[in-house]
């Protein structure tokens, strides 16, 4: 059987146009989602603009619920709410070692727009696979969780698993989008005693000090330093630099922040001696499986409130959503179906 559904295309001007595309049943190892929201993501803003493969469907910080499931597909079934998140082959040595967020195919899989993509979100219905999805409970509202899939899980995992700062130590998070204030809240939730949030954003500032930071600075006023940890999350080339001056000698830098294909970074060598470090990361170094029900608690249990990021638009309302993402208006901005 084929469906057809309503998809969001990039134009050549950097809009979303909505037009039916086909749809075929789902494969053997497949999951058909109907799609209940999506998550605007900055890599996919970015995208658009550089296309890899012309007439991609971006979205990958989709939620909703599956409505058929193939033959081999035994983890979900009709009926589960579900976020989707990243793919991977679960075949090369990354995946057989609990690494998959550096699959050997995961650019293929998550990026280059091929049959293999892992989700296409901005769309009403979306065939992914097993491996893609995540079951989560039917009591809590999807557009709230659907950021889960990617830039709430690229903040938190990027405390959480990757630095996994010592409770009373210190961490500064640059650049205070989704996956900054992901950050800081993570940041909490491990204990840290001084959390520094930075951004030129004062209703960032605001809602950072509201989060859990402990101090909100610009980035214009007078350099701070001596931090044990750092989070850079907007992938400019100065504010990467910035990131690393923050750190104490040892400390530990890392950055998540997407730029696009090429995206050359200068760092002056001195500022890496005496075990000052950087690192970057993919998805915070999560299996999406396990961390996606953990962040799901903190966030039952008042530890992340999700909801204080998100905005929701109507999937017709694409280009407003888009708008506010790069004006900064909305953290997150979330498309309903």
């Amino acid at each position: 059987m084929t469906y057809t559904v309503e998809a969001a295309f990039p134009t050549p001007d950097g809009r979303f146009e909505r037009r039916p595309v086909a749809l075929n049943d789902p494969g053997p190892e497949d999951v058909l989602v109907r799609l209940v929201a999506s998550g605007v993501c900055h890599t996919d803003l970015v995208t658009a603009a550089d296309p890899v493969v012309p007439g991609q469907i971006l979205g990958h910080e989709g939620a909703g619920v599956v409505e058929a499931v193939g033959e081999a597909v035994s983890g979900v079934e009709p009926g589960d709410h579900v976020v989707l998140s990243y793919a991977w082959c679960g075949m090369c040595p990354a995946c057989e070692n609990g690494r998959m967020a550096y699959c050997a195919d995961f650019l293929q899989l998550n990026y280059l727009g091929a049959r293999l993509l892992g989700q296409g979100s901005f769309a009403t219905f979306t065939v992914t696979t097993e491996r893609n999805v995540i079951r989560v409970p039917d009591d809590l509202a999807l557009e709230v969780l659907a950021p889960l899939g990617c830039g709430v899980q690229t903040g938190a995992g990027a405390v959480l698993n990757v630095l996994r700062p010592e409770p009373g130590s210190s961490l500064a998070v640059f650049a205070l989008g989704a996956v900054g204030l992901s950050a800081v809240m993570a940041a909490r939730i491990a204990g840290c005693e001084r959390i520094v949030a930075v951004d030129p954003n004062p209703a960032r500032r605001a809602l950072a000090l509201e989060l859990g930071a402990t101090e909100a600075v610009d980035p214009s006023d007078a350099p701070f330093n001596a931090m044990d940890h750092a989070v850079e999350c907007v992938g400019y080339p100065d504010v990467v630099r910035a990131a690393v001056k923050s750190l104490a000698a040892p400390g530990q830098c890392v950055t998540v922040g997407f730029q696009g294909r090429k995206n050359p970074v200068e760092l002056d060598q001195r500022h890496l001696m005496n075990g000052r470090g950087i690192r970057g990361s993919i998805e915070g170094d999560a299996i999406p499986q396990r961390f996606i029900p953990e962040l799901i608690e903190h966030h039952r249990a008042g530890r992340l409130p999700l909801d204080r990021l998100v905005t929701t638009f109507a999937f017709a309302d694409i280009n407003a959503a888009v708008d506010a993402a790069r004006s900064g208006q909305a953290v997150k901005p979330v498309l309903i179906f």
